[in-house]
């Protein structure tokens, strides 16, 4: 027996144990890439789960620690052969597996974050636009440096990844144009020893500031230790490191997870794609996925400007790629060039370039 297909048998013995009958009505499933302790991405997802579990009338499953590829597909599968009236698969790598999945199983509901394909109509994507936080991390990188060097540990080449370096580095240079940045491509979510050792090399390189797009707290441990600032990474990591942390972009999906299950559970669940911010709606409303959490260890004239950035971004009043842009090779990104204000969305769903000022290859 696979290790999907145990976790699950494990997961539903559980669940009837600890559900009663009027819980049973509804069944929520997630697929997890990486296990709730990584402190960071599936961390936050499952404390949006545990948000789902509390509602009347719905009991949920989580898979953790399952791979992208053929074993995705099988996780997804049995959680639609067990009766989950709606499963989200909650890493990009799953986009293909739940499409798969989703074919056969038109009665079950799908929701998938970060991927861009919903190749069913009973198949939804959502996301947050994380590389709102990565402005504002930006702004005080460039003002926190003294060596003008920052290391940026990058998961895997994907857009949401790119679109986050392109953020951070566009705000950079606009408060200090001597500022580089080194990437480190571990090719990994989750893998607190592939972390440390990439934020060691970038600091024995002579990175005095750490950003990391990857789920444990590692990185930011190894920053305390050398006496340099570091930002985290999906939840709040102050804790991991008292005098290096500068401020943490906390993923947060319970509203929308609640909203969701309960949609299924009544029956108004609809077909769309949500891609939320600092706010719902980009101009100020209520809060989004991404939430700023623990700002610190920086001079309280750079914190006012970070916030008031955060601000600006919340309201609608500032865009995180404002035009005019250059890609790495010098010529003017096509929104721009079209006369947009800023790139637009479709742009920057497959964004797949660095901007101008990035010394680096991006990986195929």
């Amino acid at each position: 027996m696979n290790r999907a297909i145990t976790l699950l048998a494990s997961a539903l013995a559980f669940s009837a144990v600890v559900a009663s009958p009027a819980q049973a009505e509804t069944k929520v499933g997630f697929v997890y890439v990486g296990p709730p302790g990584d402190l960071g991405w599936t961390y936050r997802h499952d404390i949006g789960r545990q948000a789902v579990e509390a509602l009347d009338g719905i009991t949920t499953t989580a898979l953790e620690n399952i791979p992208e590829g053929p074993e995705a597909v099988e996780a997804i599968t049995q959680l639609a052969e067990t009766g989950h009236d709606l499963i989200f698969t909650t890493s990009f790598g799953f986009m293909d597996a739940t499409n798969e999945v989703a074919g056969s199983y038109p009665d079950v509901k799908f929701e998938h974050a970060t991927g861009y394909i919903r190749a069913h109509p009973n198949v939804t994507t959502f996301s947050a636009r994380f590389y709102e936080g990565r402005v504002v991390e930006g702004l005080i990188a460039a003002q926190m440096t003294e060596s003008n060097k920052i290391g940026y540990i990058a998961s895997f080449p994907i857009p949401e990844v790119i679109r986050g370096i392109n953020a951070f580095m566009l705000e950079a240079k606009q408060h200090n144009p001597d500022v580089e940045v080194e990437i480190v491509w571990v090719f990994t979510w989750f893998d607190p020893t592939k972390e440390a050792a990439a934020a060691q090399a970038l600091i024995d390189n002579g990175a005095d500031i750490i950003v990391q797009h990857t789920d444990s707290p590692a990185a930011m441990q190894i920053a305390e230790n050398a006496g340099i600032k570091a930002f985290g990474q999906a939840s709040d990591m102050s804790r991991f490191g008292p005098t290096a942390h500068l401020v943490s972009i906390v993923d947060d999906w319970d509203s929308y997870y609640v909203d969701r299950a309960i949609a299924v559970r009544d029956g108004t669940w609809e077909q769309q794609d949500t891609w939320w911010g600092l706010t719902k709606d980009g101009m100020g409303g209520e809060t989004g996925m991404v939430v700023m959490g623990s700002y610190g260890n920086m001079p309280d004239d750079v914190m006012a400007e970070a916030k008031a950035l955060e601000a600006a971004l919340a309201a609608g009043d500032r865009h995180s790629f404002p035009c005019p842009i250059y890609k790495q090779d010098g010529a003017l990104a096509e929104d721009c060039a079209a006369g947009e204000s800023h790139l637009t969305d479709g742009t920057l769903v497959g964004m797949n370039w660095y901007i101008q000022g990035i010394d680096a290859t991006i990986p195929q």
